[in-house]
């Protein structure tokens, strides 16, 4: 499998995370060949990112090779013409089905300003995105993490980043979103870095969003 390059901020900002965290020097030493990579086009990462919620990395990648089947470049205007009874033999659940139709329109009527992402903040992003039915804040963070590579994310809501804080930094108790966010203050502006590091504590094998 091809590798692509680490995003251009990357070794700059391990550096600055090994200096001001501990912990996160002790896991940054422990993965030293790998690091984020980015994904494909806005509407692919999307999907994929529908595809894989509330299931697992396995079954969301057999669904994903029978989608890819079905319309191989996984543009938006094949998502449309494989209609949900296509996108429902895939494996999607009738609902997901149209929520990557709903994606799908989104793109071909043009309602999202996709050429004007790169340079919204990252709120302003998120907030066109979860207009669209089935992407919530969770997977509209992904998408900035993993399909515009932008540094300074923390997803608060995500299972495994709380999961990774609890064990690594609180011996296990359970965790608040603010204690979360007291624990990330010294990881600005590089909160997406530490996040992609405290899941490799978790696993280390990257998962694709």
């Amino acid at each position: 499998m091809k590798r692509h390059a680490a995003p251009t901020y990357w070794n700059r900002a391990k550096r600055a995370l090994a200096r001001r965290d501990k912990v996160l020097a002790g896991i940054i030493r422990s993965h030293p060949r790998i690091a984020l990579e980015p994904r494909g086009e806005p509407f692919f990462t999307l999907a994929r990112s529908i595809v894989g919620q509330q299931i697992s990395v396995k079954a969301a990648a057999s669904i994903w090779t029978r989608l890819v089947a079905l319309a191989p470049r996984v543009l938006p205007q094949q998502v449309l013409e494989a209609g949900n009874t296509g996108l429902v033999s895939c494996g999607l659940s009738r609902r997901k089905a149209e929520y990557v139709a709903d994606l799908a329109r989104h793109f071909v009527d043009r309602s999202l300003l996709v050429a004007e992402w790169s340079g919204m903040e990252d709120e302003a992003v998120i907030a066109e995105l979860v207009q669209v039915r089935g992407i919530g804040r969770w997977t509209a963070e992904m998408f900035l993490i993993f399909g515009m590579l932008r540094p300074d994310v923390l997803p608060l809501d995500d299972l495994g980043l709380q999961r990774a804080i609890r064990l690594n930094y609180f011996k296990g108790r359970p965790v608040t979103p603010r204690s979360m966010q007291r624990v990330a203050a010294a990881w600005a502006p590089w909160r997406s870095v530490a996040t992609w590091y405290l899941w490799r504590s978790l696993d280390p094998i990257p998962v694709e969003y």
